[in-house]
């Protein structure tokens, strides 16, 4: 058994509920929908690999197991869950490494789901920077991060606001005061808004093999704007 676990933090795709800014541009149905396409992606992507992989989900009271299963092709590998816990993310974040700590694994990787480009290599990386970091960090390009790794469940997240500018650098500095050695992965960019969207967009219409479900649901979307003439195609400019 590998002494790895892979945590992928996420929700259920509910309309109205899923990425409340990128819904604004594009509408609540069609976010929560390529929500789910990022999350096919992400489960097809780290599913049956090495490490350990678990997903820790939101709301609590939904069959998050069952979900994840019906993205999968046959033969289905073992899907593990549990629910988030606690009354902020950071919260949430820090009751993750404590559980997979209990589980007995000695390295967490902990990555958000809306990077659905994220490649295995990333994940090696932070496996890897963990020989010899305390935490590991991928900063994102709006100053939080898509990934933390920990050898043990230490608090970096307590005070820091969350979803803001200054939370990876908080982050580290917080690490710092208690020690702690902090190695930094490659920036990327995660989405949220509609100008993420767009650069995915790009990006996938170079390489859809880096995102295939959500590269599919992004040229859906493009055909229901190109055959609807009440809606402006330059609102959802994913060209």
């Amino acid at each position: 058994m590998s002494d790895t676990a892979l945590v992928i933090i996420a929700r259920y795709p509910q309309a109205g509920q899923t990425k409340t800014r990128l819904a604004r541009s594009i509408g609540d149905a069609y976010t929560a929908q390529l929500y789910r396409a990022f999350v096919t992606d992400l489960a097809r992507r780290f599913s049956g690999q090495d490490d350990a992989l678990f997903w820790t989900y939101s709301p609590a009271e939904v069959d998050y197991q069952d979900f994840i299963s019906s993205l999968l092709p046959e033969p289905i590998p073992v899907v593990r869950c549990f629910p988030q816990e606690g009354p902020d993310l950071g919260a949430r974040l820090l009751h993750a490494f404590q559980y997979i700590q209990a589980q007995g694994y000695q390295r967490t990787i902990l990555i958000g789901s809306d990077l659905p480009y994220l490649t295995e290599d990333t994940i090696v990386q932070a496996k890897t920077a963990l020989d010899h970091a305390d935490v590991v960090l991928g900063p994102a390009s709006d100053g939080g991060y898509y990934l933390i790794a920990m050898c043990r469940p230490y608090d970096v997240f307590s005070g820091i606001p969350m979803s803001t500018a200054v939370v990876n650098e908080m982050t580290i500095a917080a690490a710092q005061r208690q020690g702690l050695r902090v190695h930094q992965l490659a920036t990327l960019f995660d989405i949220d808004e509609l100008p993420d969207l767009q650069r995915l967009s790009q990006m996938l219409d170079a390489d859809s093999t880096l995102a295939p479900a959500t590269a599919a649901y992004l040229a859906t979307i493009r055909k229901i704007y190109e055959r609807n003439d009440s809606i402006d195609p330059t609102t959802l400019n994913l060209h």
